[in-house]
């Protein structure tokens, strides 16, 4: 996993809080001082908070459940898009569909739905319908894609949350928490950490911040999915010499009751 250089957190802008006046006093432990009006957040505890969430990340990665990344604000919607779909992690980056979690079931057959559809297309069944048909079939596909296009994959509840602006996102932090999910995020100056389990106290408004911060989690979730690989293989390649070993002896045996 790699290492957080403060260095770099400076450089990419993450000390950058918000106005002084917007502040959420529950983030003073985090902040470092104010400068020109606003508040400048204390890196050394961001590179260490960023540190603990990248090594509980890794070992939920590795456990083999889904980290969902949430991030529906201009600035953030591309990079997380990129980062998480590099590690095959499902997001959200267009509106949170509102019982996304404590309605799952509902959810899930709006994919199945999506899933139905690509099937269609696929045995031919698409081109018996009348034109009008396929176009409302078409803009059906189109909007549940918009909406629910990384989450496809996802058969199950995620182990995990992962929010960049939590003022934003309140209602995806507020379902989490109904169900207890593990919530991990980028939190600004002015955002009470206290909804957070996992808190990266951080820019949440510049590019260039957010992206420092998810090419570090995300690397670390990467360590965390090949550490799983390589266990499999292990726990695989045992099971075939036991496999083996345990055929070798039933043939013995065969030939050893032969005998008698």
């Amino acid at each position: 996993m790699e290492k957080v250089e403060v260095k770099e957190l400076l450089e990419a802008g993450v000390h950058f809080g918000h106005l002084t006046r917007k502040w959420d006093p529950n983030m003073a432990p985090y902040i470092y001082m104010e400068r020109n009006g606003i508040h400048i957040i204390n890196l050394y505890k961001t590179a260490a908070k960023i540190e603990e969430t990248s090594e509980a990340l890794k070992k939920i990665a590795a456990s083999g459940k889904k980290i969902l990344f949430v991030a529906t604000k201009k600035q953030a919607k591309d990079i997380v898009a990129d980062k998480a779909g590099a590690v095959t992690m499902p997001y959200i980056t267009e509106r949170w569909p509102g019982g996304m979690l404590t309605n799952f079931v509902t959810i899930r057959k709006a994919v199945k739905k999506m899933a139905s559809i690509d099937r269609m297309k696929k045995d031919g069944t698409f081109l018996t319908l009348s034109k009008k048909e396929r176009l409302q079939v078409d803009r059906l596909r189109a909007k549940l894609e918009k909406n629910l296009g990384s989450i496809s994959d996802m058969t199950r509840l995620p182990g995990a949350l992962f929010v960049v602006d939590i003022k934003r996102e309140h209602i995806a932090i507020r379902e989490a928490q109904k169900l207890n999910i593990p919530i991990f995020a980028m939190v600004d100056t002015n955002s009470d950490p206290r909804q957070v389990d996992y808190v990266i106290p951080a820019n949440d408004d510049a590019s260039k911040s957010i992206d420092k911060v998810l090419s570090i989690v995300t690397s670390a979730i990467a360590d965390g999915l090949s550490e799983r690989k390589s266990d499999k293989s292990d726990k695989e390649g045992k099971e075939d010499k036991v496999e083996k070993t345990e055929k070798k002896a039933a043939a013995k045996k065969v030939v050893a009751d032969e005998e008698e």
